[in-house]
């Protein structure tokens, strides 16, 4: 019986986990939703603090459908109204009509209803209704069905963003976002941006042997120009699948970024290609928070003593808290093994966190080295490296993919397979 119930619990995940890469951000529109119980109400409330609605104006208030007459007759309707109710069918359709009569034109209507009947669905859609909802219904769903009726569900989905931050200078943290970013572009051939967001001091100019003129400065500082045509001018192509949104590296004047003009840019970046790599820096400022926050997958990088050990439980318990409907935050443990370096223990490190770490990628102060010196990618370099397998794992968990050692025994069939499914 326990395997049953760990296998749903399994099943439930990933439905969660596809559901939410199918929920798109909602544009800047007003909800109101009047519900008749306090669980749909906890419900709505849950899904309006999701990073999805950011830009939304959402409020709740109680007494259904007859709540929602009684307030539309003495006020302009929102964008969208969310109905919930347990009504009979006649008397609900009565209500429904004597809200259409207050509706100013445009505004649409979600239904949530605990009737499954086929006859009230049709009757609830002719009279204009943009999506009638079966209860109980999770924040998830209700996040879709919100996405469904502002973005076209067959339109080419928009990038995904991951963000890697470090808990504390030095540990590597761009580094590590540079590499698995190319290991997305070099094994899944698809097109990968890094936005390199630390535009004093940033390295992704350095990383990839690349010295461009115009970069991710200058769209930030005018986001309301920034379009295809331009974001391909400013782009810095590095291979066939990578390019980056290089920082000018430079201190002839200062950089206080909006967090408005950073949704700007990179909105129009993730409309372009599939993969968006943040390479956020290490401070904690309205913009540095909200693109960490807003990110669909979170990388902690962290090395294994005392204060990388507070920061990265900080920054975890934050995300984790404000990012109720997403994964939690994966822990990457870099920098471990620095000879003579008194160090917390892995074990010890993940105990204090509460979560394992996604990869560990031990010191090797001559590859990195080498690496950085020559404008290279670890993998490049040096193959063999140990810090290679920890890097493709955690492209392949950005991914949504798993690299599949194939099997001796199968031959070629098991070496086409596996190259099939990274290609999917």
């Amino acid at each position: 019986m326990s395997r049953e119930l760990a296998r749903l619990e399994e099943v439930e995940e990933a439905v969660d986990e596809r559901i939410s890469d199918r929920a798109r951000p909602i544009p800047r529109i007003s909800i109101q939703a009047f519900c008749e119980r306090p669980e749909m109400a906890d419900v709505v409330q849950v899904a309006a603090e999701d990073r999805r609605l950011m830009k939304t104006h959402v409020s709740v208030h109680m007494g259904g459908v007859q709540a929602a007459v009684a307030h539309y007759q003495e006020s302009p309707t929102p964008n969208l109204i969310i109905i919930e109710s347990t009504l009979a069918q006649r008397e609900f359709l009565a209500e429904l009509d004597r809200l259409a009569e207050s509706c100013d034109s445009g505004t649409k209507v979600i239904v949530i209803g605990h009737t499954n009947d086929v006859a009230l669905y049709r009757e609830v859609l002719r009279r204009g209704v943009s999506e009638y909802l079966i209860a109980p219904i999770a924040p998830l769903q209700l996040m879709e069905s919100l996405s469904n009726l502002y973005n076209d569900p067959q339109a080419d989905p928009v990038g995904s963003v991951y963000a890697f931050v470090g808990a504390k200078g030095g540990v590597g943290s761009s580094t590590i976002c540079h590499n698995v970013s190319w290991t997305i572009s070099e094994m899944m051939k698809q097109s990968v941006v890094i936005a390199d967001l630390d535009l004093p001091f940033g390295t992704a100019g350095l990383d990839f042997n690349q010295d461009p003129v115009q970069g991710i400065a200058d769209a930030i500082s005018t986001p309301e120009r920034l379009d295809e045509v331009l974001l391909d001018r400013l782009l810095t192509k590095c291979s066939e699948y990578l390019s980056i949104f290089a920082a000018p590296g430079a201190l002839d004047r200062e950089y206080d970024l909006s967090a408005d003009a950073c949704d700007l840019v990179l909105d129009v970046v993730r409309q372009n290609v599939p993969y968006v790599g943040l390479d956020v820096p290490h401070m904690w400022t309205e913009w540095t928070k909200r693109m960490v926050l807003n990110a669909d997958s979170v990388i902690i990088t962290a090395a294994p003593d005392l204060a990388n050990l507070r920061n990265a439980k900080n920054m975890f318990d934050l995300v984790k808290q404000a990012r109720h409907n997403d994964k939690p935050p994966m822990l990457v443990l870099s920098m471990v093994g620095v000879p003579k370096r008194p160090e917390i223990s892995i074990k010890d490190f993940e105990s204090a966190m509460g979560t394992k770490a996604s990869a560990i990628i031990e010191f090797d102060c001559e590859v990195f080295g080498q690496a950085a010196n020559n404008g290279q990618m670890i993998e490049e370099m040096a193959p063999k490296s140990k810090a290679v397998p920890a890097i493709h794992e955690i492209a392949m968990a950005l991914t949504g993919r798993r690299e599949h050692k194939s099997d001796k025994a199968s031959g070629g069939l098991g070496s086409i397979l596996e190259k099939l499914r990274l290609k999917r």
